[in-house]
């Protein structure tokens, strides 16, 4: 591990201008320079260790006022702050009554000791999981290199990895909250060190590797996140959330999807569907989508819509389960919603 200096920020205002305005973007992603931002610091501290990045500076903004705060209105929605811990989020009872999916995602990612310390922010906003990617000794092409060695590596480890828009690179991002926040068309909100304030779709946060292979969201290195944003539910909006993961007790997630509907009886009249763990990003379905809206939820149509989910599915080397896997939890997941 790299020596660097620490810095306790008092505010917003505060933390962003103690980023290095002179370190560049592309220094920040392979960052041998840069200050960056940490809070609960789950995914800041591996990188750290495993000697991925070697900031200068570590700015702690965990105890930044106001930003640890969950509100909700019937009207404008839900405002979760980017400092909320996932164990917060779990036992909220409004999330749990009016966003179930992002309950239930939430519930189930990571260990209780992890969700007490993770926070919202940190998690949307962590980098993705492979083991090559994850390791100093390999650089892929997402670190510069020149080859992807879980795809093109003799024996490559592949079996984890995306099975949807893995042209270039095959990791997965981690977060399985992404998954249901996206289902729900949550924004992300988000400042930079000259006070602008952003907000921006999920399915605009998230960059896909065929648009940069470098980034996974569109954060850069003076910008930081302060809340996330989910519409108010309209009426008869049902949702539902399912994760698989190697064991049940914790693990990341191989395969998990949010689901959202508004349903007129047992009616599907639009529906949201978001998978995880299937691409570089969390993977918005529109195919599925299509195949559900104005048909009856039965399962012959949760079969249709899963299958096409799949439709464009390329699997690995090893991760060919993965196709009737999603198969099964995305047809389980719609018929739950029933």
């Amino acid at each position: 591990m790299n020596k660097f200096s620490w810095y306790e920020a008092k505010s917003i205002e505060d933390a962003l201008q103690q980023v290095n305005t002179t370190v560049s973007e592309e220094v920040y992603q392979s960052s041998n320079e840069a200050a960056i931002f940490k809070s609960g610091g789950i995914d800041v501290f591996d990188l750290v260790k495993e000697g991925l990045i070697k900031p200068q500076k570590i700015i702690n903004i965990r105890n930044i006022p106001g930003l640890d705060k969950i509100s909700y209105d019937r009207k404008e929605g839900l405002s979760i702050g980017a400092n909320v811990t996932l164990a917060e989020m779990a036992s909220n009872e409004v999330i749990k009554e009016n966003y179930l999916a992002l309950h239930q995602a939430v519930s189930h990612a990571a260990t209780p000791q992890l969700r007490n310390m993770s926070t919202l922010g940190g998690n949307i906003a962590q980098r993705n999981r492979c083991w090559y990617f994850r390791s100093v000794d390999h650089d892929c092409f997402r670190k510069a290199g020149d080859r992807c060695f879980a795809r093109h590596s003799e024996n490559g480890e592949n079996e984890n990895h995306a099975i949807l828009d893995n042209g270039s690179c095959v990791s997965v991002h981690a977060s399985s909250i992404s998954t249901a926040l996206m289902a729900f068309n949550a924004t992300v909100v988000f400042f930079n060190d000259k006070g602008k304030k952003k907000e921006v779709l999920m399915d605009d946060f998230f960059v896909s590797a065929s648009q940069d292979i470098s980034m996974e969201t569109i954060l850069q290195a003076k910008e930081m996140i302060t809340n996330i944003t989910l519409p108010a539910p309209e009426k008869n909006t049902k949702s539902f959330y399912m994760k698989q993961g190697a064991r049940e007790s914790y693990d990341w997630s191989i395969g998990d999807v949010a689901i959202v509907m508004k349903v007129s009886g047992n009616t599907c009249k639009s529906a949201s569907i978001v998978l995880g763990s299937a691409a570089p990003v969390p993977y918005r379905s529109n195919e599925a989508q299509q195949a559900m809206e104005n048909t009856t939820i039965n399962s012959d149509n949760a079969l249709k819509a899963a299958k096409a989910a799949m439709s464009k599915a390329r699997p690995l080397s090893k991760n060919g389960y993965k196709v009737p896997l999603f198969v099964s939890i995305i047809k389980q997941a719609i018929l739950e919603i029933s």
